[in-house]
């Protein structure tokens, strides 16, 4: 038994990662994005609209807003009659693990209302864009029509719609974008106006008694997440939020940052801002798409790209393209988690791969989902039985599943899942440094924070696998923490805290409507 478990670790060395080499990772990635922030033409994408904007949008503003992709209507509510609805209490801290400390919950600064939710079929990511938005815009069409007969909407006045799309973009102004490579499956790969394909598809289902559309705000999904986390987060004083993170499907990060640490010809044209705000060196919303093939550097040279990662990129749409993504996001966790099962069940154990259950040596034959939630004690129940449910207890070839084979399994998903907690960890504190929230690193000394600065850096989150895989969240948290105590040798003066930011794409999307409708360009 001793012996199958030393083999067992030795094999899954290669997925190895502890608090040392996240921050060697850490510090690396901080040079990296640096120089991706300057040269690179589809990572550290502008959106046109300065924090101040954010900030104030979260102070006090309210209204309606519609949205798509999933699609409703997002009512904000303003201070004033959140405290009403709340006695004036503050509401609770967040803590780390995604739930509320002590038993009030948040107060709700916004509602969605009318939503509908619908999957993308794979037939529709494989036709033309014109079948794709035709498609958007008659399930935008039946959620107006829901909203004039149950809201009253007037059909005479157009209704302004915030958008939030999930896939790199190029943007001029923030009511106007043009896609870049979308990638997930989808079989559009030229450039295209994203909002005029948008009213194109809503306008082929328009009828007389419907309100017309047009765009206030376009934005990708982490910057909609962090729009969404500024405005519902109840900040003290000495905390900010900073920084929206998203992993599930796919993993990508927005954060505020100088204008100037992007190079002259990556700036929008025009930037909305404040009335009489002054055009000097800003922070405008950065959209990082942190986990195309520009980040691979720094996990290639730290030895954390390892043979079956190699093996994954290699068989996917577009091999190489999103390496870090790869490693971290919920698409691709459960097939590398297969491609590791089988290399073990070959090579350690010497099965003939032909005799094992057909559904695992077919591509994605393992999920994700199953072994987010494969371990001992689990709500699934045992392990041995859930593998034996998956894939059968046996078949013609006499092969059986035992509990040493759950137990591998197990194993391997939570190394997977521990060195993708280590690699958002250290992508998330180098966004930070780079954005010049935390101090560069290296210090001489532990900085001191002066009355009135932030001691908190709160990052807004969302997404299923960082919730539900393993213990992805508690372990990010964890590497974040021990990260900057041995930076600082056990003396940070700064936290970086995760705190949920739940359905952030469509609220965002809602928020940044009233945003855009009180700013103006410069």
């Amino acid at each position: 038994m001793a012996s199958s478990v030393n083999k067992l670790d030795d094999f899954l060395r290669p997925l190895a990662i502890d608090t040392t080499l996240v921050l060697q990772l850490a510090k690396e990635l901080t040079s990296t994005f640096k120089t991706l922030s300057q040269e690179s033409e589809d990572q550290f994408l502008p959106t046109p609209i300065s924090e101040p904007i954010l900030r104030h949008v979260a102070q006090s503003d309210s209204g309606r807003g519609g949205t798509n992709l999933r699609v409703g209507f997002v009512e904000l509510i303003d201070n004033a009659t959140q405290n009403r609805k709340t006695n004036g209490l503050r509401s609770p801290e967040n803590g780390a693990n995604g739930h509320v400390k002590g038993n009030r919950p948040l107060p709700d600064r916004l509602r969605l209302l009318l939503e509908r939710s619908e999957p993308i079929g794979n037939h529709l990511k494989n036709e033309e864009a014109e079948s794709l938005f035709k498609w958007i815009g008659k399930i935008i069409a039946e959620v107006v029509r829901n909203g004039t007969d149950t809201l009253g909407l007037p059909p005479d006045v157009d209704l302004p719609m915030g958008v939030t799309f999930s896939f790199p973009m190029q943007q001029r102004s923030l009511s106007q974008a043009t896609l870049m490579h979308m990638g997930k499956g989808f079989a559009i790969t030229s450039k295209l106006d994203l909002g005029e394909h948008l009213l194109k598809g809503y306008d082929s289902n328009w009828t007389p008694d419907l309100p017309r559309i047009k765009i206030a705000a376009i934005s990708n999904d982490s910057v909609a997440t962090l729009v969404s986390h500024i405005y519902q987060f109840p900040a003290r004083p000495d905390q900010k939020a900073v920084m929206g993170l998203i992993v599930g499907t796919g993993c990508n990060a927005t954060i505020p940052m100088r204008l100037s640490s992007l190079r002259e010809d990556k700036r929008p044209e025009s930037v909305s801002v404040l009335p009489g705000q002054e055009k000097d060196d800003f922070r405008i919303a950065v959209n990082t798409e942190w986990s195309i093939k520009g980040s691979a550097p720094p996990l290639r040279d730290l030895g954390l790209i390892s043979s079956w990662d190699t093996e994954l990129s290699d068989a996917a749409e577009k091999p190489g393209f999103q390496p870090l993504e790869y490693m971290t996001a919920g698409r691709y966790l459960g097939e590398l988690a297969r491609l590791i099962f089988l290399d073990y069940m070959k090579n350690i154990l010497r099965y003939d791969l032909e005799k094992l259950p057909r559904k695992l040596r077919e591509r994605f034959g393992l999920t994700t989902t199953f072994i987010s939630h494969f371990y001992p004690s689990s709500e699934k129940g045992p392990m041995l039985d859930q593998l034996r449910g998956e894939f059968g207890q046996k078949d013609g070839s006499g092969f059986a599943w035992t509990q040493g084979h759950a137990e591998a399994l197990h194993r391997i998903a939570k190394a997977i899942e521990v060195r993708a907690a280590g690699i958002v960890a250290a992508s998330t504190l180098a966004l930070l440094v780079c954005a010049e929230e935390l101090p560069a690193w290296d210090p001489p000394s532990s900085p001191t924070i002066e009355e009135g600065q932030h001691r908190e850096l709160v990052v807004g989150w969302t997404g299923g696998c960082i919730q539900y895989f393993q213990t992805y969240l508690q372990d990010c948290q964890t590497f974040l923490d021990t990260v900057l105590s041995l930076e600082y040798n056990g003396k940070s003066p700064i936290r970086v805290v995760l705190s949920p930011c739940h359905d952030g794409g469509i609220k965002g999307a809602g928020i940044l409507v009233p945003a855009a409708l009180a700013s103006q360009s410069i």
